[in-house]
């Protein structure tokens, strides 16, 4: 996987945090959900890292007038030589290893939802009929966190089968000269392909097996319920602003991601390092605020890092 990241290197200038979980996600097999104004190039990102690994590429642009139909696919007559009419199954962008659901909270909840299916199970259902997707499959999915006008709320749910919250952060003032340089002349560049899908679903397949020790296990736990208000050990911070902490599929996601960044360090196991690493993208969208914690500012990369703190602490008693 470094030469995806040297690849995507050549294009993107920056970023190469945001490159990383990015990768942990799909080595993990989980989607992911990139939140950052625009023109970070977080479109660019998607579309370089499915050129790398060969993947099939589509991107939906959500709207408000946006339908499920338009993403899922369709049912459609046609007729053949004959004037024989049938129905016939037109599929829709969703069918792609690699989908960009750009600006996916600017779309109806109904037709975010067209999504939850091919987010959990890996296939569509349009007309009774249920269809695989191709594989690899990922959802990599934007949205910017200023303009909330004509917005809708992802579902929690939804939010749930993202299995990381990548914050796009804004480039420095030499990464912009970069960008500039780079973008305003003749000279354009390909990453080039490095690997392919059946190599990728390898990977995935030896990340899975890495170890994660029982400890590890247990670290992974513990932090998933220092997340709830009403636990015993919950820091102070959690139990004033937080309204409920992540689910069951938190601490799933910790471990998978936390195996994913131990594969790209080369490292044969998950550490509890790994735990803390993946820890502010994996319970950023899954711990639920309160209004007090809205109306102070608090964040929940604010909370895990107290939570971290906490079990810092623990282990040093």
């Amino acid at each position: 996987m470094d030469q995806v990241s040297a690849a995507v290197g050549r294009v993107m200038i920056g970023q190469q945090n945001v490159v990383e979980q990015v990768l942990i996600a799909m080595l993990a097999g989980g989607h992911a959900l990139l939140e950052g104004v625009p023109g970070l190039g977080k479109t660019l990102l998607v579309r370089t890292i499915a050129q790398c690994l060969d993947l099939s590429f589509s991107r939906i642009q959500f709207t408000p007038d946006l339908m499920p139909a338009d993403i899922v696919g369709t049912q459609m007559i046609t007729a053949d030589e004959t004037g024989k009419t049938s129905f016939r199954f037109q599929p829709g962008p969703v069918f792609g290893n690699l989908v960009l659901a750009d600006e996916i909270n600017r779309a109806t909840p109904k037709t975010q939802s067209a999504l939850l299916e091919a987010m959990q199970e890996h296939t569509v259902t349009v007309a009774g009929k249920t269809r695989p997707l191709p594989e690899p499959f990922f959802v990599l999915a934007t949205q910017n966190p200023l303009e909330m006008e004509g917005t809708y709320v992802l579902p929690e749910a939804q939010l749930d089968r993202f299995l990381l919250k990548i914050v796009v952060g804004f480039p420095s003032e030499e990464e912009l000269k970069q960008i500039v340089t780079q973008t305003s002349s003749n000279r354009t560049v390909e990453p080039g392909k490095v690997a392919d899908g059946a190599l990728l679903q390898q990977i995935q397949a030896t990340v899975r097996d890495l170890l994660v020790p029982d400890e590890v296990v247990d670290e992974a736990v513990r932090l998933l319920l220092m997340t709830h208000p009403s636990h015993p050990s919950a820091p102070a911070p959690v139990r004033q602003y937080v309204r409920a902490g992540a689910g069951p599929r938190g601490v799933q996601a910790l471990v998978q991601a936390a195996k994913a960044k131990a594969f790209l360090h080369r490292r044969f196991n998950a550490s509890r390092e790994d735990l803390e690493a993946v820890a502010p993208a994996v319970f950023r969208h899954r711990i639920l605020l309160n209004f007090e914690a809205e109306a102070v500012g608090i964040t929940t990369d604010q909370l895990v890092s107290e939570i971290l703190e906490e079990m810092k602490k623990g282990s040093a008693r």
